[in-house]
């Protein structure tokens, strides 16, 4: 990572290789020296500004000035799928379209009363854990399958579709990466559609049949006269889909890793159970599930004293605002009780995550269902990454229970 002056608008630059193995492996000493050269630096390997302390993101997510404006990828015949969606969700738009969209989903989600889930998404954790016996998958056997059935059951999608999710999900959010392949691309592409058509399949058949489900919700959710167009509606259920489910299996995964590189923390835990809300907390601020969210000026806006010039786009970086130590003590340390924790993991301002209540729940009841099933749990093998850090996360995390000792 080298450094020099200059670049757009003037200001410091200092470079980074999103792609490389070891800034994979650990962004975290990178996002430090980062966020210690300048608040927001220019870099050109992807044309873009980044903020990288509290401070400064926390002003990006906030300042209207800075907003989420959606540009169709191009070639736009080729990724109609993948822009359609999008150009029609509420987190690619600002007002006037992100408040109408909002307001009418939310309108919706309020209906399922996420807090009284709760009992349901335990049971279902105890469940999952029950049936993965000592040794499994906190993966594939418990993060995944939990967070697929909390955001199914709560949209309405029946039982044996609920195994084309997940996939469809994957694929799509591997395009937020900082260079996708093409590949990846291709990929996305085909998801968006197969997943779009099968919610526009599943709405058709609420709209006939109302269910209490949240597509039954969104087919009926109006305000005034005002209500959500096929396209819209179908973009705001896969978002719900993929936002409900991407972050609680990757906080949960590397949450629960930390704790098992903190033993003092776990120990902690496990000695007072009231303290799992704030270990949740820090689950997603020590290893957050998402690390970077654009937006683009739609004027000059000085940010830490840089001016980001109109039309210009800056990426907030929400693991290195984490991390930043002129606002969390000890910040490369998990502590289980941290109070206050104002982490940025589920962002700020008028993007904050409309899912995050659910989240929480999931998170929280996975994380009691884990303190239950077994005395002492450890990590059976080093757990596997993924290649990626927009959203940073776990495709494997093996866990055994240790023999007694006798």
């Amino acid at each position: 990572m080298g450094s020099d002056r200059g670049g757009c608008g003037g200001g410091p630059r200092l470079e980074i290789d999103f792609a490389d193995p070891g800034f994979l492996r650990d962004p975290y000493p990178t996002l430090a020296r980062l966020r210690e050269h300048a608040p927001v630096s220019w870099h050109a390997g992807t044309g873009r500004w980044l903020a990288a302390s509290h401070a400064a993101v926390g002003a990006v997510l906030r300042d209207r000035r800075l907003g989420r404006l959606w540009r169709d990828k191009e070639p736009a015949a080729f990724f109609a799928p993948f822009n359609l969606l999008h150009r029609n969700q509420m987190m690619e738009n600002e007002p006037p379209a992100h408040t109408r969209l909002r307001s009418l989903v939310a309108q919706a989600f309020s209906r399922g009363h996420v807090e009284r889930l709760r009992p349901a998404v335990a049971a279902e954790a105890t469940a999952l854990l029950a049936a993965a016996g000592p040794d499994f998958d906190l993966l594939a056997d418990v993060a995944e399958p939990l967070a697929v059935t909390v955001i199914a059951e709560l949209l309405g999608v029946p039982r044996e579709d609920r195994h084309r999710l997940r996939p469809w999900s994957a694929a799509i959010v591997r395009m937020y990466e900082v260079a996708p392949s093409p590949a990846t691309e291709a990929a996305a592409v085909t998801a968006a559609g197969e997943f779009a058509g099968y919610l526009r399949t599943l709405a058709a058949r609420r709209r006939d049949d109302p269910r209490d489900d949240l597509i039954s919700h969104l087919v009926a959710a109006r305000d005034g006269t005002d209500r959500l167009s096929a396209d819209e509606l179908v973009a705001s259920a896969i978002l719900l889909l993929n936002a409900g489910h991407e972050a609680s299996v990757n906080a949960l995964g590397g949450g629960v890793v930390a704790l098992l590189r903190h033993p003092d923390q776990l120990a902690r835990l496990r000695a007072d159970r009231r303290l799992i809300p704030a270990a949740v907390e820090e689950m997603i601020r020590y290893d957050p599930p998402l690390h970077l969210f654009i937006r683009t000026a739609t004027a000059d806006v000085t940010v830490a004293g840089v001016t980001i010039p109109a039309g210009a786009e800056v990426a907030a970086l929400l693991g290195a605002a984490n991390r930043d130590p002129a606002v969390f003590a000890d910040p490369d340390s998990f502590d289980a009780g941290r109070d206050p924790n104002p982490h940025v993991g589920f962002g700020a301002g008028l993007h904050f995550c409309l899912g995050a209540p659910l989240a929480r729940i999931e998170l929280q009841a996975a994380l009691a269902a884990l303190l239950d099933h077994a005395p002492t749990w450890a990590l059976a093998a080093e757990p596997v990454q993924r290649p990626t850090f927009v959203l940073r996360g776990y495709t494997a995390v093996l866990l055994t229970q240790p023999p007694a000792r006798t």
